[in-house]
């Protein structure tokens, strides 16, 4: 659990363990399942450390949004030092129309704010390059007076940020998770609320061939050193060997041991 001090704004990357044709399925092809899995641990890598980067500029408390209960250790070997743990895997009793990931990225929200923070977001782990200042200005924004909603929209129509001052169940209601229509959904969501929603500039995430390719060329956003360690092994043809699937600091063993990272939702990026 988290450390919480008052005045400060917890950050929950949405965390599962890697495994090979289970995560990343749709980048396959035109990668193999062992180079998509190794992709996603370093995808997890990275942006654990960007959030623990923003912390040290930002009142921000970095956490890891995990599943299954029982993956901790798992989940710690992957992610970085100083991230502190939440369970997000759909399990408690939710309201109705709350179902799939929204069942999942509620939980992330309940267990943080219970955690004494101001606010909350969840973030998703498939943005390895999302700008710094961004997570900064996140936190900036809900820091402020008064309640309301923070939202990050991705260009295929989901979202990679979503954070607020208070449970508003409403805004993970009756959505058609990973579809284009996610981000419009929670909008709509916050106008049938009054809630006051702020956007930050919208970034994309990394789950298709076309993703990847952008991923590739652009040099703009988070320096994201894992990944960037990753693509250049692809570009060599060694990402898929041995052990090079496991995230940073994970073993072979621990990675095949996490055999349900999702027992509910998709697991897939918002």
């Amino acid at each position: 659990m988290g450390c919480a001090v008052p005045g400060t704004c917890a950050i929950g990357v949405m965390a599962k363990a890697p495994q090979p044709g289970r995560s990343k399925t749709r980048l396959c092809p035109p990668l193999a399942p062992e180079e998509a899995a190794a992709l996603s641990a370093a995808f997890l890598h990275d942006t654990t450390r960007n959030v623990a980067e923003a912390a040290a500029t930002a009142p921000i408390a970095p956490y890891a949004a995990y599943a299954p209960a029982g993956a901790e250790d798992l989940v710690r070997a992957g992610i970085a030092p100083g991230t502190a743990l939440v369970l997000a895997d759909g399990s408690p009793p939710m309201p109705e129309g709350v179902d799939g990931f929204g069942r999942c990225l509620l939980q992330a929200i309940d267990g943080m704010l219970a955690e004494g923070h101001e606010a909350a977001c969840v973030l998703s782990s498939d943005c390895p390059t999302l700008p710094t200042a961004l997570l900064v200005e996140a936190a900036r924004l809900l820091l402020e007076p008064g309640d309301r909603a923070v939202l990050g929209a991705c260009a295929d129509g989901g979202y990679y940020l979503l954070g607020l001052k208070a449970r508003h169940p409403e805004m993970f209601s009756c959505i058609a998770w990973s579809t284009a229509s996610v981000a419009e959904a929670t909008r709509a969501r916050a106008r049938g609320l009054g809630l006051d929603l702020v956007e930050l500039p919208p970034w994309y995430d990394v789950d298709d061939a076309a993703s990847l390719a952008c991923l590739r060329a652009e040099r703009n956003g988070y320096a994201a050193p894992a990944t960037r360690a990753v693509l250049a092994r692809l570009d060599r043809g060694e990402a898929g060997r041995g052990d090079a699937a496991a995230a940073p600091g994970m073993t072979e063993r621990r990675r095949q041991a996490a055999i349900r990272p999702w027992r509910r939702g998709t697991g897939r990026t918002p």
